[in-house]
């Protein structure tokens, strides 16, 4: 009898299992059913030795000191400030818009103080920022907003900026100074060993069974457990009753090059050319030296692996009804993206998951310390139930 079975072994997942695990001495079955654990934070050394992301770069950034000290405990750091420009009007300039941005595509000598007028003089009045097109033009114009976002939106979301929520276009700030990092978070940092080592160290607990390459509906009615923590789609979960939510998915094309270097950055986005919103150098992320490198190109699409909400209206309220259905599920904690239908960042999901565990103290009795997991009892009795 486990006393959790979690389903997902990404950030949510696995945060919650070590928590369990090493706080209560619970039992934790970790199911997912991917061939790996981590994610889509999930890395690998592909077959020339190259560190890469197998679903696109992720960045860790946080300002929360309690989430940096929380992960730290299990991958020692290795600082990088990520750097992304856009090819825009036949030019590299930098992304998030900043000084030089502005000041490179119009033939420009503006300084900081002189800027904001110049945003102000172009930008256009929204009574009511509804959607992300109002967020755009009412701090910097029409202009900037098409060379840099719609075409961007459009490929990224299949939607026009005006049918998405504020929060999209909100997620990326505007600068008048010449800051060219994507983020400004106080810790920035990719995990020293690769994200897939510092989740091995996460799940490594004697009383953690972690079975990939597993649809935890095929098992859930032959492995005994107490509790679920559920981190998949919601709405996949309840088979569906209410209707799909919608979500957008990417498709990848890895590539490796017998050069040491391609890109200026670690990433340069397309918002006006090409069917690709964007392509990342790992090398700029991890550090690593190598003869050739590794890039990912990232073509949104509407059908595969859910990774992004589409925040509309409507999908707010379809996801409300799936959240009602959640609440009134004893003993299952729904936690992560695609559980609680949120965009977030890893350090969000995190935070999420760490708020997970303190309700689950506050509310779940201990049933005392368990006995370290033994995964080949567990893989045969689900063979033999099966």
């Amino acid at each position: 009898m486990f006393d959790w079975m979690i389903v997902g072994a990404g950030f949510a997942g696995s945060v919650l299992a070590e928590r369990l695990a090493s706080q209560r001495g619970d039992t934790v079955l970790v199911v997912d059913r991917r061939n790996h654990i981590g994610g889509n934070a999930f890395d690998r050394y592909n077959e020339h030795g190259l560190l890469v992301h197998q679903y696109g770069p992720h960045i860790f950034h946080t300002n929360a000191q309690r989430i940096f000290d929380h992960l730290s405990q299990f991958t020692e750091w290795r600082p990088y400030e990520h750097r992304v420009l856009a090819s825009v009007d036949g030019m590299l300039v930098p992304i998030p818009i900043n000084l030089d941005t502005v000041n490179r595509l119009y033939g420009l000598s503006l300084t900081s103080e002189e800027l904001p007028a110049w945003f102000a003089a172009r930008a256009e009045p929204v009574e009511v920022i509804k959607t992300s097109e109002d967020v755009v033009v009412s701090v910097v114009g029409r202009e900037l907003y098409e060379k840099f976002f719609q075409g961007y939106t459009r490929k990224q979301w299949g939607l026009d900026p005006s049918q998405l929520d504020k929060s999209i276009t909100a997620r990326v700030p505007v600068r008048t100074d010449r800051d060219d990092r994507y983020f400004t978070d106080t810790h920035q940092f990719m995990p020293r060993d690769g994200y897939t080592r510092m989740f091995e160290r996460m799940l490594a607990h004697p009383n953690i069974s972690v079975m990939t390459s597993t649809d935890y509906r095929s098992i859930r009615d032959f492995v005994p457990h107490r509790r679920v923590i559920y981190t998949g789609p919601i709405d996949e979960y309840f088979d569906h009753r209410y209707g799909k939510l919608p979500y957008r998915s990417l498709q990848f094309a890895h590539e490796t090059h017998d050069v040491e270097q391609m890109l200026p950055t670690g990433t340069v986005n397309y918002p006006q050319t090409e069917d690709y919103t964007r392509v990342s150098e790992y090398k700029h992320m991890t550090g690593q030296v190598h003869p050739k490198t590794a890039i990912t190109y990232e073509y949104p699409s509407a059908d595969g692996d859910p990774y992004y909400p589409i925040l509309r209206p409507e999908n707010a309220a379809l996801y409300k009804q799936y959240e009602a259905l959640a609440q009134a599920t004893p003993d299952v904690w729904f936690v992560g993206r695609l559980a609680t239908y949120r965009y977030y960042n890893m350090d969000q999901v995190t935070g999420q998951a760490l708020a997970t565990f303190e309700r689950i103290e506050a509310q779940v009795p201990r049933s005392g310390v368990g006995d370290p997991v033994n995964d080949v009892a567990v893989s045969d009795a689900v063979a033999s139930a099966a």
